[in-house]
């Protein structure tokens, strides 16, 4: 039997696909493409241009004209790939809360998703990669060999974000009594995380064009209580046919 060629995850926001991604890729030797970061860079240098997310013709414009380059790591800093926008390298400013919050809106856009899916199908088909989004195994890659759709309640999302932005933004690792996340009283942070959050999950299921939702063949994995470990042991399984 032959192995997967084509392995498409997708799923919420912090559901896991990211970290999944890229150890599954590493482990069979294949490439990981986070088809996310295209929607992000051109979110990001909106902002910094100063165009209206509400411009759709505008925001268009630039997802056709930007030149959007994804690389293996560059820096030992922790990224899991480099992403060049136009040249410059916005990896980090990528994962920013304004990014965060515009970004839904921009992938909403038909002409959009339009111009970076043409990218990402040319990309993918040529196999042997991991490639992880919200409409992989559905618009994307149809014909993905292996479809995965991770989810986890929106509590634990939230958690996981709070930990990725808040606490690396403070210089602080996760680990020890951080891991938990907040707990027993209010968090600001937190709180506007979630919010946010909750917010995304409503505009990325409800969109007219390539609403998020599972493919009817993928194989559905709740992380919530799961750990990385046995999630990607879980994909394996998959993978190999188990």
């Amino acid at each position: 039997m032959s192995l997967p060629s084509i392995v498409a995850i997708d799923g919420p926001a912090a559901s896991g696909k990211s970290t999944i991604g890229a150890m599954l890729a590493e482990k069979l030797g294949y490439v990981y493409f986070d088809t996310g970061v295209m929607y992000r860079a051109v979110t990001w240098v909106a902002l910094q241009r100063g165009i209206a997310i509400s411009n759709e013709e505008a925001i268009v414009r630039l997802s056709e004209s930007l030149c959007i380059e994804v690389t293996r790591p560059t820096e030992d800093d922790g990224r899991q790939y480099t992403v060049y926008a136009d040249g410059v390298d916005v990896t980090w400013d990528l994962r920013r809360p304004e990014v965060n919050r515009y970004v839904s809106p921009v992938s909403a856009y038909p002409g959009v998703r339009r111009a970076l899916v043409a990218q990402q199908r040319r990309i993918g088909r040529q196999g042997r990669i991991v490639m992880t989004g919200r409409d992989i195994g559905t618009v994307v890659l149809p014909e993905a060999d292996l479809k995965l759709y991770l989810d986890a309640l929106v509590g634990e999302r939230s958690r996981r974000r709070y930990l990725e932005v808040v606490l690396r933004g403070r210089g602080e690792e996760p680990g020890g009594a951080s891991e938990q996340g907040p707990t027993g009283r209010s968090d600001p942070e937190y709180d506007a995380i979630y919010e946010a959050m909750v917010r995304r999950d409503h505009i990325d299921s409800s969109r007219e064009v390539a609403p998020l939702r599972p493919a009817s063949d993928a194989v559905i994995i709740d992380t919530t209580e799961m750990s990385i470990d046995q999630v990607l042991g879980r994909i394996l399984e998959l993978f190999r046919g188990g």
